[in-house]
């Protein structure tokens, strides 16, 4: 059947490479989009309940996508090489309990449905290190998982999902990434507010800064991907997040250094953070960004161990400062100086 898909993209019937990226206009998806054209391959195609912001680059194009609901209907059929699945409700805090499964699990299954249906052998999934739960220690690919949050429950049960999917026929091949936080040009999270923290003088180091925190820089996990899918193996899950793990105040030394800012001293315990973070929840009526679950979280270890790529003799490219640096060359405008806070 010659669905709306291909009637308005005739070229995915012919051309070689294609891709199509499910949940593609969020920010890992837009940036493969780019990152699999520059490799040379044909058509990417960013199916998302979203369109997306700005203009696409030559050879990408956008269509409307909701994976909790069946894909065939709402796309017909097309030929790809690989099958992307990036959709997902991920923010924490943000959603409901239950709303990380109304969308995590359907989709896993509608994605895995449309593979079968275009006869599509190849599927890359990116999960999370939430299937690990609670990190208090160096964990790689071959630890335990006990996720403790809907987002990693739903995650761990979304793998399983895919995994049904690649055994029922020894011809598909599956790729299961577990990237930590990813952070890059363009990306407002986690190392963004912090950078801009620093610049104006407001961070505030939560406990002593021992805790180790993993990474995972978007060029890398990119170049992970490309990695992971040129092999032979019929399933592979790893873990991505850069070689060398540092801890919080190392972290906080480096971005100082980069910067030339002023090194950030002040330490607080993480009780009386998260006491603060409630009564600024409680005076914005809960509108204030600095949330208990991000405070807890921002204390936290995450001490991952890319074991996999390692063994594989992935070439790693990038540690903390070097990011930092590619990222200022190819997006000095989010390294702006910010205004100090005068105390």
């Amino acid at each position: 059947m010659d669905g709306p898909a291909v009637a308005k993209f005739p070229h995915l019937r012919i051309m070689a490479r294609n891709a199509i990226i499910f949940g593609g206009t969020g920010y890992i998806g837009m940036r493969l989009a780019s990152y699999l054209r520059d490799q040379g391959w044909g058509h990417v195609l960013l199916a998302d309940v979203k369109p997306p912001v700005g203009t696409l680059p030559s050879g990408v194009e956008y269509v409307a996508c909701d994976v909790r609901r069946p894909i065939g209907s709402q796309m017909g059929e097309c030929e790809t090489e690989w099958l992307f699945n990036f959709a997902a409700i991920h923010r924490e805090p943000g959603h409901a309990f239950h709303e990380y499964f109304n969308t995590n699990l359907p989709g896993a299954r509608n994605v895995c449905a449309y593979a079968e249906q275009i006869s599509c052998k190849n599927v890359l999934f990116t999960s999370s290190i939430a299937v690990y739960g609670e990190i208090t220690a160096a964990t790689d690919e071959y630890a335990n998982t006990y996720p403790d949050t809907g987002y990693g429950i739903s995650k761990l049960c979304a793998e399983l999902i895919h995994e049904t999917w690649q055994t029922a026929d020894p011809g598909r091949r599956l790729v299961i990434v577990r990237p930590g936080v990813v952070y890059g040009p363009g990306d407002p999270g986690n190392i963004l507010r912090l950078i801009r923290a620093i610049q104006k003088g407001i961070f505030v180091m939560p406990g002593d800064g021992s805790v180790r925190k993993s990474y995972a820089y978007i060029y890398g996990l990119l170049e992970s991907m490309e990695f992971t899918m040129s092999r032979p193996e019929r399933h592979l899950c790893y873990n991505y997040v850069e070689k060398h793990t540092d801890t919080l105040s190392e972290l906080v030394e480096r971005i100082t250094a980069i910067l030339g800012v002023r090194r950030a001293r002040l330490h607080v315990p993480k009780s009386l953070l998260v006491l603060l973070a409630r009564a600024a929840q409680l005076a914005s009526g809960g509108r204030s960004p600095i949330h208990p679950v991000r405070v807890r979280k921002a204390a936290q270890s995450t001490h991952i161990v890319p074991a996999e790529l390692i063994r594989l003799g992935f070439e790693f490219r990038y540690d903390f400062a070097e990011s930092l640096r590619h990222w200022m060359s190819i997006a000095p405008e989010d390294f702006a100086p910010a205004k100090p806070v005068n105390r």
